[in-house]
Protein backbone atom coordinates (compact mmCIF):
# COMPACT_ATOMS: atom_id res chain seq x y z
CA UNK A 1 0.00 0.00 0.00
CA UNK A 2 2.94 2.35 0.69
CA UNK A 3 3.98 2.31 -2.98
CA UNK A 4 0.48 2.59 -4.46
CA UNK A 5 -0.31 5.74 -6.48
CA UNK A 6 -2.14 8.49 -4.63
CA UNK A 7 -5.11 8.32 -7.02
CA UNK A 8 -5.44 4.60 -6.32
CA UNK A 9 -5.32 5.27 -2.56
CA UNK A 10 -8.05 7.89 -2.93
CA UNK A 11 -10.26 5.49 -4.88
CA UNK A 12 -9.55 2.79 -2.29
CA UNK A 13 -10.56 5.18 0.49
CA UNK A 14 -13.83 6.01 -1.25
CA UNK A 15 -14.53 2.32 -1.79
CA UNK A 16 -13.83 1.52 1.86
CA UNK A 17 -16.25 4.25 3.01
CA UNK A 18 -18.88 2.68 0.77
CA UNK A 19 -18.15 -0.72 2.35
CA UNK A 20 -18.52 0.80 5.83
CA UNK A 21 -21.82 2.36 4.78
CA UNK A 22 -23.02 -0.99 3.39
CA UNK A 23 -22.03 -2.79 6.58
CA UNK A 24 -23.72 -0.25 8.88
CA UNK A 25 -26.89 0.09 6.82
CA UNK A 26 -27.50 -3.60 6.18
CA UNK A 27 -26.92 -4.45 9.84
CA UNK A 28 -29.63 -2.01 10.92
CA UNK A 29 -31.97 -3.19 8.15
CA UNK A 30 -31.65 -6.86 9.04
CA UNK A 31 -32.18 -6.14 12.72
CA UNK A 32 -35.19 -3.91 12.01
CA UNK A 33 -36.93 -5.96 9.34
CA UNK A 34 -40.35 -7.38 10.15
CA UNK A 35 -39.64 -11.10 10.58
CA UNK A 36 -43.29 -12.04 10.22
CA UNK A 37 -43.51 -10.40 6.80
CA UNK A 38 -40.31 -12.13 5.72
CA UNK A 39 -41.62 -15.46 7.01
CA UNK A 40 -44.87 -14.94 5.10
CA UNK A 41 -43.02 -14.07 1.89
CA UNK A 42 -40.82 -17.14 2.32
CA UNK A 43 -43.88 -19.37 2.78
CA UNK A 44 -45.39 -18.16 -0.49
CA UNK A 45 -42.20 -19.13 -2.33
CA UNK A 46 -40.04 -16.00 -2.68
CA UNK A 47 -36.44 -17.24 -2.92
CA UNK A 48 -34.79 -14.09 -1.60
CA UNK A 49 -37.10 -14.12 1.42
CA UNK A 50 -36.15 -17.76 2.11
CA UNK A 51 -32.46 -16.84 2.05
CA UNK A 52 -33.06 -13.88 4.38
CA UNK A 53 -35.17 -15.98 6.76
CA UNK A 54 -32.35 -18.54 7.09
CA UNK A 55 -29.87 -15.75 7.81
CA UNK A 56 -32.14 -14.23 10.46
CA UNK A 57 -32.42 -17.62 12.16
CA UNK A 58 -28.63 -17.59 12.68
CA UNK A 59 -27.82 -13.96 13.53
CA UNK A 60 -24.40 -14.84 14.96
CA UNK A 61 -23.20 -15.89 11.48
CA UNK A 62 -24.01 -12.78 9.49
CA UNK A 63 -23.29 -10.47 12.42
CA UNK A 64 -19.83 -12.02 12.68
CA UNK A 65 -19.20 -11.47 8.96
CA UNK A 66 -20.51 -7.92 9.21
CA UNK A 67 -18.21 -7.21 12.17
CA UNK A 68 -15.16 -8.48 10.25
CA UNK A 69 -16.07 -6.36 7.21
CA UNK A 70 -16.63 -3.24 9.30
CA UNK A 71 -13.44 -3.64 11.33
CA UNK A 72 -11.26 -4.38 8.31
CA UNK A 73 -12.72 -1.54 6.24
CA UNK A 74 -12.25 0.95 9.10
CA UNK A 75 -8.59 -0.05 9.61
CA UNK A 76 -7.66 0.06 5.92
CA UNK A 77 -9.53 3.34 5.42
CA UNK A 78 -7.54 4.90 8.25
CA UNK A 79 -4.25 3.66 6.73
CA UNK A 80 -5.13 4.92 3.26
CA UNK A 81 -6.13 8.34 4.63
CA UNK A 82 -2.86 8.54 6.61
CA UNK A 83 -0.74 7.81 3.50
CA UNK A 84 -2.61 10.41 1.46
CA UNK A 85 -2.09 12.99 4.22
CA UNK A 86 1.65 12.25 4.46
CA UNK A 87 2.10 12.64 0.71
CA UNK A 88 0.40 16.04 0.68
CA UNK A 89 3.28 17.65 2.59
CA UNK A 90 1.00 20.00 4.53
CA UNK A 91 1.88 20.80 8.14
CA UNK A 92 -1.49 19.87 9.64
CA UNK A 93 -2.42 17.26 7.06
CA UNK A 94 -2.68 14.34 9.50
CA UNK A 95 -4.93 16.22 11.94
CA UNK A 96 -7.15 17.59 9.16
CA UNK A 97 -7.37 14.22 7.46
CA UNK A 98 -8.27 12.48 10.75
CA UNK A 99 -11.02 15.01 11.47
CA UNK A 100 -12.35 14.84 7.90
CA UNK A 101 -12.33 11.03 7.89
CA UNK A 102 -14.17 11.00 11.23
CA UNK A 103 -16.89 13.32 9.91
CA UNK A 104 -17.21 11.33 6.66
CA UNK A 105 -17.50 8.04 8.54
CA UNK A 106 -20.12 9.42 10.93
CA UNK A 107 -22.24 11.08 8.24
CA UNK A 108 -21.77 8.92 5.13
CA UNK A 109 -20.65 5.71 6.79
CA UNK A 110 -23.11 5.60 9.70
CA UNK A 111 -25.98 8.11 9.87
CA UNK A 112 -27.04 8.28 6.21
CA UNK A 113 -27.09 4.48 5.56
CA UNK A 114 -28.72 3.71 8.92
CA UNK A 115 -31.46 6.29 8.48
CA UNK A 116 -32.11 5.00 4.97
CA UNK A 117 -32.06 1.39 6.18
CA UNK A 118 -34.61 2.07 8.94
CA UNK A 119 -36.96 3.67 6.40
CA UNK A 120 -36.51 0.84 3.85
CA UNK A 121 -35.57 -2.07 6.08
CA UNK A 122 -37.24 -4.82 4.09
CA UNK A 123 -35.89 -3.71 0.71
CA UNK A 124 -32.33 -3.27 1.99
CA UNK A 125 -32.35 -6.57 3.90
CA UNK A 126 -33.66 -8.55 0.92
CA UNK A 127 -31.07 -7.06 -1.45
CA UNK A 128 -28.26 -7.81 0.99
CA UNK A 129 -29.37 -11.39 1.65
CA UNK A 130 -27.41 -13.04 -1.18
CA UNK A 131 -24.31 -10.97 -0.39
CA UNK A 132 -24.32 -12.12 3.22
CA UNK A 133 -25.07 -15.72 2.28
CA UNK A 134 -21.98 -15.73 0.05
CA UNK A 135 -19.80 -14.08 2.67
CA UNK A 136 -21.03 -16.45 5.39
CA UNK A 137 -20.20 -19.46 3.17
CA UNK A 138 -16.69 -18.15 2.50
CA UNK A 139 -15.97 -17.24 6.12
CA UNK A 140 -17.55 -20.36 7.65
CA UNK A 141 -14.34 -21.72 9.27
CA UNK A 142 -13.47 -18.36 10.82
CA UNK A 143 -17.04 -17.87 11.99
CA UNK A 144 -17.07 -21.28 13.63
CA UNK A 145 -13.96 -20.40 15.63
CA UNK A 146 -15.07 -16.88 16.60
CA UNK A 147 -18.65 -17.95 17.48
CA UNK A 148 -17.46 -20.72 19.80
CA UNK A 149 -15.01 -18.35 21.42
CA UNK A 150 -17.74 -15.73 21.94
CA UNK A 151 -20.20 -18.25 23.39
CA UNK A 152 -17.49 -19.57 25.66
CA UNK A 153 -16.92 -16.11 27.10
CA UNK A 154 -20.68 -15.57 27.52
CA UNK A 155 -21.05 -18.85 29.38
CA UNK A 156 -18.44 -17.74 31.87
CA UNK A 157 -20.68 -14.80 32.79
CA UNK A 158 -24.02 -16.60 32.39
CA UNK A 159 -25.00 -14.51 29.37
CA UNK A 160 -26.28 -17.27 27.10
CA UNK A 161 -30.11 -17.51 27.06
CA UNK A 162 -32.83 -18.63 24.73
CA UNK A 163 -32.68 -17.62 21.12
CA UNK A 164 -35.29 -15.03 20.04
CA UNK A 165 -37.23 -17.58 17.96
CA UNK A 166 -37.61 -19.95 20.92
CA UNK A 167 -39.55 -17.42 22.98
CA UNK A 168 -43.27 -17.35 22.18
CA UNK A 169 -45.03 -14.01 21.92
CA UNK A 170 -47.32 -13.12 24.79
CA UNK A 171 -50.58 -11.19 24.64
CA UNK A 172 -48.89 -7.81 25.12
CA UNK A 173 -46.32 -8.54 22.40
CA UNK A 174 -49.13 -9.52 20.04
CA UNK A 175 -50.89 -6.27 20.88
CA UNK A 176 -47.73 -4.42 19.90
CA UNK A 177 -47.58 -6.32 16.60
CA UNK A 178 -51.20 -5.38 15.84
CA UNK A 179 -50.51 -1.75 16.74
CA UNK A 180 -47.45 -1.62 14.47
CA UNK A 181 -49.59 -2.93 11.62
CA UNK A 182 -51.93 0.07 11.89
CA UNK A 183 -51.06 1.55 8.44
CA UNK A 184 -52.17 -1.64 6.65
CA UNK A 185 -55.01 -2.86 8.91
CA UNK A 186 -58.22 -0.79 9.20
CA UNK A 187 -59.02 0.49 12.69
CA UNK A 188 -62.14 -1.70 12.96
CA UNK A 189 -60.15 -4.83 12.13
CA UNK A 190 -57.44 -3.90 14.63
CA UNK A 191 -60.10 -3.53 17.33
CA UNK A 192 -61.47 -6.97 16.44
CA UNK A 193 -58.01 -8.52 16.73
CA UNK A 194 -57.43 -6.86 20.10
CA UNK A 195 -60.87 -8.03 21.26
CA UNK A 196 -59.94 -11.61 20.37
CA UNK A 197 -56.84 -11.27 22.54
CA UNK A 198 -59.11 -10.09 25.38
CA UNK A 199 -61.26 -13.23 25.26
CA UNK A 200 -58.82 -15.01 27.53
CA UNK A 201 -59.12 -12.31 30.21
CA UNK A 202 -62.84 -11.42 30.12
CA UNK A 203 -65.23 -13.78 31.92
CA UNK A 204 -68.88 -14.61 31.33
CA UNK A 205 -69.88 -12.47 34.33
CA UNK A 206 -68.75 -9.41 32.38
CA UNK A 207 -71.11 -9.95 29.44
CA UNK A 208 -74.01 -11.96 30.85
CA UNK A 209 -77.61 -10.73 31.04
CA UNK A 210 -78.31 -10.26 34.77
CA UNK A 211 -80.78 -12.63 36.37
CA UNK A 212 -83.45 -9.96 36.93
CA UNK A 213 -83.40 -9.05 33.22
CA UNK A 214 -83.73 -12.58 31.83
CA UNK A 215 -86.92 -12.79 29.79
CA UNK A 216 -88.62 -16.18 30.09
CA UNK A 217 -91.87 -18.11 30.34
CA UNK A 218 -93.23 -18.98 33.77
CA UNK A 219 -95.30 -22.08 33.09
CA UNK A 220 -97.30 -21.43 36.30
CA UNK A 221 -98.76 -18.18 34.93
CA UNK A 222 -102.17 -17.79 33.32
CA UNK A 223 -102.29 -19.43 29.90
CA UNK A 224 -103.52 -16.28 28.19
CA UNK A 225 -100.58 -14.31 29.62
CA UNK A 226 -98.21 -16.99 28.37
CA UNK A 227 -99.73 -16.82 24.88
CA UNK A 228 -99.44 -13.02 24.82
CA UNK A 229 -95.77 -13.24 25.75
CA UNK A 230 -95.13 -15.88 23.07
CA UNK A 231 -96.75 -13.70 20.42
CA UNK A 232 -94.92 -10.51 21.43
CA UNK A 233 -91.43 -11.72 22.33
CA UNK A 234 -88.60 -10.50 20.07
CA UNK A 235 -86.43 -13.49 21.01
CA UNK A 236 -86.00 -16.74 19.08
CA UNK A 237 -85.32 -18.74 22.25
CA UNK A 238 -86.82 -18.38 25.73
CA UNK A 239 -86.13 -20.20 29.00
CA UNK A 240 -89.13 -21.97 30.50
CA UNK A 241 -89.32 -22.31 34.29
CA UNK A 242 -91.85 -23.24 36.95
CA UNK A 243 -92.46 -20.44 39.45
CA UNK A 244 -88.81 -19.38 39.85
CA UNK A 245 -85.94 -19.14 37.42
CA UNK A 246 -83.97 -21.70 39.44
CA UNK A 247 -86.67 -24.27 38.55
CA UNK A 248 -85.70 -24.40 34.90
CA UNK A 249 -87.48 -26.80 32.58
CA UNK A 250 -85.56 -26.07 29.38
CA UNK A 251 -85.08 -23.72 26.44
CA UNK A 252 -88.01 -23.05 24.11
CA UNK A 253 -87.35 -22.44 20.42
CA UNK A 254 -89.95 -20.14 18.88
CA UNK A 255 -89.79 -22.05 15.60
CA UNK A 256 -91.27 -25.08 17.34
CA UNK A 257 -93.92 -22.88 18.97
CA UNK A 258 -94.89 -21.41 15.59
CA UNK A 259 -95.33 -24.90 14.16
CA UNK A 260 -97.60 -25.95 17.03
CA UNK A 261 -99.60 -22.73 16.75
CA UNK A 262 -100.07 -23.31 13.03
CA UNK A 263 -101.42 -26.79 13.73
CA UNK A 264 -103.52 -25.55 16.68
CA UNK A 265 -101.99 -28.15 19.03
CA UNK A 266 -100.15 -25.87 21.45
CA UNK A 267 -101.14 -26.54 25.06
CA UNK A 268 -99.46 -26.01 28.41
CA UNK A 269 -98.38 -29.67 28.48
CA UNK A 270 -97.09 -29.51 24.91
CA UNK A 271 -95.16 -26.33 25.76
CA UNK A 272 -93.49 -28.09 28.71
CA UNK A 273 -92.68 -31.07 26.49
CA UNK A 274 -91.05 -28.88 23.83
CA UNK A 275 -89.02 -26.98 26.42
CA UNK A 276 -87.89 -30.15 28.19
CA UNK A 277 -86.56 -31.56 24.92
CA UNK A 278 -83.81 -28.92 25.13
CA UNK A 279 -82.47 -29.07 28.72
CA UNK A 280 -80.76 -25.96 30.11
CA UNK A 281 -76.99 -25.63 29.84
CA UNK A 282 -75.07 -24.33 32.88
CA UNK A 283 -71.56 -22.87 33.19
CA UNK A 284 -69.74 -21.73 36.33
CA UNK A 285 -69.12 -18.05 36.92
CA UNK A 286 -65.58 -16.95 36.12
CA UNK A 287 -65.41 -18.95 32.87
CA UNK A 288 -63.38 -17.00 30.31
CA UNK A 289 -65.01 -16.04 27.04
CA UNK A 290 -62.37 -17.98 25.09
CA UNK A 291 -63.26 -21.16 26.98
CA UNK A 292 -66.99 -20.51 26.73
CA UNK A 293 -66.81 -19.88 22.99
CA UNK A 294 -65.14 -23.28 22.61
CA UNK A 295 -67.80 -24.81 24.88
CA UNK A 296 -70.60 -23.37 22.76
CA UNK A 297 -68.99 -24.76 19.63
CA UNK A 298 -68.35 -28.20 21.15
CA UNK A 299 -71.81 -28.57 22.70
CA UNK A 300 -73.64 -26.89 19.79
CA UNK A 301 -75.37 -24.46 22.15
CA UNK A 302 -76.09 -20.74 21.95
CA UNK A 303 -77.20 -19.97 25.52
CA UNK A 304 -75.69 -20.82 28.90
CA UNK A 305 -76.94 -20.03 32.39
CA UNK A 306 -74.17 -18.72 34.63
CA UNK A 307 -74.30 -20.21 38.13
CA UNK A 308 -72.38 -19.29 41.28
CA UNK A 309 -70.68 -21.65 43.74
CA UNK A 310 -74.02 -22.41 45.37
CA UNK A 311 -75.67 -23.37 42.10
CA UNK A 312 -77.87 -20.28 41.95
CA UNK A 313 -78.41 -18.70 38.53
CA UNK A 314 -76.60 -15.36 38.21
CA UNK A 315 -77.35 -14.55 34.59
CA UNK A 316 -77.52 -15.71 31.00
CA UNK A 317 -74.56 -15.70 28.59
CA UNK A 318 -75.24 -16.01 24.88
CA UNK A 319 -73.16 -16.67 21.80
CA UNK A 320 -74.32 -13.34 20.41
CA UNK A 321 -72.89 -11.51 23.42
CA UNK A 322 -69.49 -13.13 22.91
CA UNK A 323 -69.50 -12.30 19.20
CA UNK A 324 -70.39 -8.71 20.03
CA UNK A 325 -67.29 -8.58 22.23
CA UNK A 326 -65.29 -9.23 19.07
CA UNK A 327 -67.12 -7.36 16.31
CA UNK A 328 -69.06 -4.80 18.35
CA UNK A 329 -72.79 -4.34 18.82
CA UNK A 330 -74.37 -5.43 15.53
CA UNK A 331 -77.98 -5.49 16.70
CA UNK A 332 -78.50 -1.72 16.89
CA UNK A 333 -78.40 1.10 14.40
CA UNK A 334 -74.74 2.24 14.27
CA UNK A 335 -75.83 5.77 13.38
CA UNK A 336 -77.74 6.06 16.64
CA UNK A 337 -76.54 5.83 20.22
CA UNK A 338 -73.78 3.26 20.50
CA UNK A 339 -75.35 1.19 23.30
CA UNK A 340 -78.91 0.00 23.90
CA UNK A 341 -78.86 1.00 27.59
CA UNK A 342 -77.69 4.58 26.92
CA UNK A 343 -79.71 7.57 25.73
CA UNK A 344 -78.05 10.84 24.85
CA UNK A 345 -79.77 13.74 26.63
CA UNK A 346 -77.38 16.40 25.40
CA UNK A 347 -73.65 16.54 24.61
CA UNK A 348 -71.79 15.12 27.58
CA UNK A 349 -74.98 14.05 29.44
CA UNK A 350 -76.44 10.54 29.22
CA UNK A 351 -79.39 8.67 30.70
CA UNK A 352 -78.12 5.19 31.55
CA UNK A 353 -79.82 1.98 32.59
CA UNK A 354 -78.03 1.11 35.84
CA UNK A 355 -78.11 -2.60 35.04
CA UNK A 356 -75.80 -1.99 32.08
CA UNK A 357 -72.36 -3.52 32.50
CA UNK A 358 -69.45 -1.18 33.04
CA UNK A 359 -67.38 -3.00 30.45
CA UNK A 360 -70.05 -2.48 27.77
CA UNK A 361 -70.29 1.23 28.54
CA UNK A 362 -66.51 1.64 28.41
CA UNK A 363 -66.37 -0.11 25.06
CA UNK A 364 -69.33 1.70 23.52
CA UNK A 365 -68.64 5.24 24.75
CA UNK A 366 -64.85 5.15 25.32
CA UNK A 367 -65.36 5.78 29.03
CA UNK A 368 -62.87 4.75 31.70
CA UNK A 369 -65.00 3.54 34.60
CA UNK A 370 -63.24 1.08 36.95
CA UNK A 371 -63.73 -2.57 35.97
CA UNK A 372 -61.84 -4.31 38.76
CA UNK A 373 -64.86 -4.37 41.10
CA UNK A 374 -68.63 -4.49 40.46
CA UNK A 375 -69.73 -5.40 36.95
CA UNK A 376 -72.74 -3.05 36.61
CA UNK A 377 -73.41 0.64 37.20
CA UNK A 378 -75.82 -0.28 39.99
CA UNK A 379 -73.15 -2.35 41.71
CA UNK A 380 -70.59 0.42 41.32
CA UNK A 381 -72.87 3.03 42.91
CA UNK A 382 -73.93 0.77 45.77
CA UNK A 383 -70.31 -0.09 46.53
CA UNK A 384 -69.29 3.56 46.53
CA UNK A 385 -72.26 4.79 48.60
CA UNK A 386 -72.44 1.71 50.89
CA UNK A 387 -76.21 2.20 51.10
CA UNK A 388 -79.25 2.23 48.84
CA UNK A 389 -79.49 5.86 47.68
CA UNK A 390 -82.52 8.08 47.28
CA UNK A 391 -83.48 9.60 43.91
CA UNK A 392 -81.48 12.77 43.40
CA UNK A 393 -78.33 11.45 45.10
CA UNK A 394 -75.17 12.45 43.22
CA UNK A 395 -71.78 10.79 43.26
CA UNK A 396 -68.56 11.46 41.37
CA UNK A 397 -66.51 8.50 40.17
CA UNK A 398 -63.36 9.66 38.43
CA UNK A 399 -64.35 12.04 35.62
CA UNK A 400 -68.04 11.03 35.75
CA UNK A 401 -70.82 12.57 37.84
CA UNK A 402 -73.71 10.17 38.54
CA UNK A 403 -77.18 11.36 39.54
CA UNK A 404 -79.64 8.71 40.69
CA UNK A 405 -82.97 9.11 38.89
CA UNK A 406 -84.94 5.98 39.75
CA UNK A 407 -84.87 3.33 42.51
CA UNK A 408 -86.81 0.04 42.38
CA UNK A 409 -86.59 -3.27 44.27
CA UNK A 410 -83.68 -2.04 46.40
CA UNK A 411 -81.56 -1.30 43.34
CA UNK A 412 -80.67 1.71 41.23
CA UNK A 413 -82.56 1.54 37.95
CA UNK A 414 -81.73 4.73 36.06
CA UNK A 415 -78.99 7.32 36.41
CA UNK A 416 -77.91 10.48 34.65
CA UNK A 417 -74.20 10.59 33.84
CA UNK A 418 -72.30 13.81 33.14
CA UNK A 419 -68.89 13.48 31.57
CA UNK A 420 -66.14 16.08 31.50
CA UNK A 421 -66.27 16.16 27.69
CA UNK A 422 -68.45 14.68 24.93
CA UNK A 423 -67.25 11.25 23.73
CA UNK A 424 -65.21 11.06 20.57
Amino acid sequence: MNEAPTLLLLLLLIGLVIVIAFSSGTEVAMLSVNRYRIRHRAKIGQRTAKVLERLLQRPDDWLGVNLVILAAASVFASQAATLIAQRSGLEFALSLTGAALTIVNIVLGELVPKIFAVAHAETVALRAAYVYRTLVAIARPVLWLTSHAAYGVLRLFGGVGKSPDSVALGAEELRAVVAEASPVIPARHRQMLLSILDLGEVVVNDIMIPRQEIDGIDIAENWEDIMDKLRQTPHTRLPVFDGELDNLIGMLHMKRVAQELARGTLTRERLIEIAASRPPYFVPEGTTLAAQLANFQRNRRRHAFVVNEYGDIEGLATLEDILEEIVGDFTNNPAAVTHKDVHLEKPGVFIVNASATIRALNRALQWHLPTDGPKTVNGLLLEQLETIPEPGTTLRVGDYLFEVLQIADNAVRTVRVRTSAPPT
